[in-house]
């Protein structure tokens, strides 16, 4: 993940391509390989493998992954390709591979095209019936999940919100009575607009989860309700610095139905089965929202 600029980077020449003879061991094929968000420990194997055997590392930065590539001693010739560049850079790169040489395309941290680019590149890839291996790894918004403490077995990714008022509150209003967990990443100096945005619309005691700086020194996993983290951010200001995601729980309210006359079905289920089958099966048999049943038995495991 990395947070979108809105200022223009100046397109960069593009380097001459000379293969070394022998020295490709990678397929020609575009590689999309995830490389860490924080931790450098968290790469794999067969990531730092791929990325020292292919012709050509593709990077949204060249100086950012330059210290990675660095750190793993891997000498590979790298090209930028960013949003800038892209319609330039995507022809180049799909006929180096249609010529023989294997490409693989990295961000500035975590899993390509996660709100970073390279879709169009993978699309060209298709079109041009280009092969697409994904190297898998890190990823911010899974990671956050992970940790978030709230139901995984369905999820929204959103992404970033728009930097304007306006336009943030509208798409939060969009997703205001979805169920599912809702997962999105913020820029630091945008955070407390967007956590009272969505204490506007969401309501102040949504479930939620401020996962930051994740994988690196100072990680933060705090889980309460967006109007107890906006008290909590706005009061520590090393909460408004590097790279956010928050993880907001769906709307489970149903002011038709008391889930708590549930509860002696739930707490029956739950003693031959998991949390998840127990909500599966109680939503089967009663038409209350799997979700809402979920939180409900999470909810009196805490009580028991």
């Amino acid at each position: 993940m990395s947070v979108q600029h809105a200022t223009q980077q100046p397109l960069q020449p593009q380097p001459q391509f000379q293969p070394q003879p022998g020295a490709s061991v990678a397929k020609a094929y575009l590689y999309i390989v995830a490389t860490p968000i924080g931790n450098m420990g968290d790469i794999t194997a067969r990531a730092i493998d791929t990325l020292k055997k292919v012709d050509i590392i593709a990077c949204e930065d060249t100086r950012t992954s330059g210290k990675l590539l660095s750190n793993f001693g891997i000498d590979t010739q790298t090209w930028a390709y960013h949003e800038h560049n892209s319609e330039v850079q995507t022809p180049k790169i799909i006929e180096m591979i249609q010529r023989g040489h294997s490409v693989a395309l990295i961000s500035d941290a975590g899993t390509p095209l996660i709100s970073d680019p390279g879709y169009q590149l993978v699309q060209a890839a298709h079109a041009a019936n280009v092969a697409v291996v994904p190297i898998v790894g890190a990823s911010a918004a899974i990671a956050a999940l992970s940790v978030a403490g709230l139901p995984s077995d369905k999820f929204s990714f959103v992404g970033f919100l728009p930097a304007k008022t306006h336009g943030r509150v509208k798409q939060l209003q969009e997703y205001a009575e979805r169920s599912e967990t809702l997962i999105f990443y913020e820029a630091p100096h945008r955070i407390i607009a967007s956590l009272k945005d969505m204490v506007e619309v969401f309501g102040e005691s949504r479930p939620a989860t401020l996962c930051r700086e994740l994988t690196k020194t100072f990680e933060t996993v705090k889980k309460s309700t967006l109007g107890e983290l906006l008290n909590f951010v706005e009061a520590d200001s090393n909460q408004q610095k590097g790279e956010i995601v928050l993880v907001v729980g769906g709307n489970i309210n149903d002011v038709n139905d008391d889930l708590s006359a549930h509860d002696p079905l739930l707490l029956r289920l739950l003693e031959d089965l998991s949390v998840k089958k127990a909500a599966a099966l109680a939503s089967d048999i009663t038409g209350v929202k799997k979700n809402a049943l979920y939180q409900r038995l999470l909810d009196l495991q805490q009580q028991s």
